[in-house]
């Protein structure tokens, strides 16, 4: 980690997980965050957990009430006078077979791993490029580099996010503001649990893999570090989801065989998601 300093740094997805780390870790370096979600309860304990909750503020909002962003970004930018660090962290995933999945749940889990970050993205950009500085931080996954069974719609979002990502870096750049895409594996989070169901119920439930997962707080230092030494693209994963991406761009066909070799090995049932088939 580096000297936060008289650095402001907005964080989506705040209230718990990658996002809760990211700010705590953040301000114990000595900058001030702008914590935003749904779950102002939640937000507000963050903060006060923060160890400085002074410089912390709450700007609690929905990412998908579009409206809403540009006032955001002017209450966002009053707090200290400039966004220096935007984390597009908040997101959702899903656990079902693509064949069983409503298309509501493709609508829903695009817009918020997406649309939603695109959206503040294109609300925050101006404000950086006019300032000459700034870094852009948008939380993908390991699988937004290869597919994953069980996640069709997540990782169409996913993707989504370091195409976006990778196109936006070469237009802006020269101009003082980066953009890093972060692709974490498995991590000790909420994610699982707050996966959406075939009908977009709720899952309610973890992994074994996300239960034994990285500690979210390494993850936060590893991202500040990344931001820090101005990196493109990092990927935070352990065992076999670490080689994902190598294998997908230098030897695709054994990834695909491996994938389906795991799918028809039971890998659904194993995380009791039933088959229509």
């Amino acid at each position: 980690m580096t000297n936060q300093h008289e650095k402001t740094a907005w964080v989506t997805g705040a209230s718990s997980g990658i996002g809760e780390a990211l700010v705590k870790a953040f301000v114990a370096d000595g900058g001030s965050a702008i914590l935003s979600g749904r779950n102002l309860p939640e937000l507000e304990r963050v903060a006060s957990e923060s160890g400085a909750p002074d410089r912390c503020h709450i700007l609690p909002f929905d990412t998908l009430d579009f409206d809403k962003l540009p006032k955001m970004v002017e209450a966002a930018v009053a707090f200290r006078g400039a966004i220096d660090v935007l984390v597009n962290n908040a997101g959702i995933s899903q656990r079902s077979l693509a064949i069983d999945t409503d298309f509501s749940v493709y609508d829903r889990i695009i817009a918020v791993d997406l649309l939603a970050p695109i959206a503040l993205t294109q609300a925050v950009l101006r404000h950086m490029l006019e300032r000459g500085s700034g870094q852009l931080v948008m939380i993908s996954s390991v699988a937004g580099k290869a597919g994953v069974p069980l996640r069709t719609a997540y990782c169409a979002a996913k993707h989504g996010l370091v195409g976006y990502s990778d196109a936006l870096r070469s237009e802006i750049a020269g101009q003082g503001v980066g953009v890093l895409v972060v692709a974490p594996g498995s991590v000790r989070t909420n994610v699982s649990r707050n996966a959406l169901n075939a009908d977009g119920s709720v899952r309610g439930s973890s992994d074994a893999a996300i239960d034994n997962g990285i500690d979210p707080a390494v993850v936060a230092n590893m991202i500040w570090t990344a931001v820090a030494e101005k990196k493109r693209e990092i990927v935070i994963a352990e065992g076999m989801e670490a080689n994902i991406p190598i294998l997908r761009a230098q030897y695709p066909d054994r990834l695909f065989d491996m994938v389906e070799a795991m799918v028809a090995s039971g890998y659904a049932q194993k995380l009791a998601v039933p088959s229509s088939q």
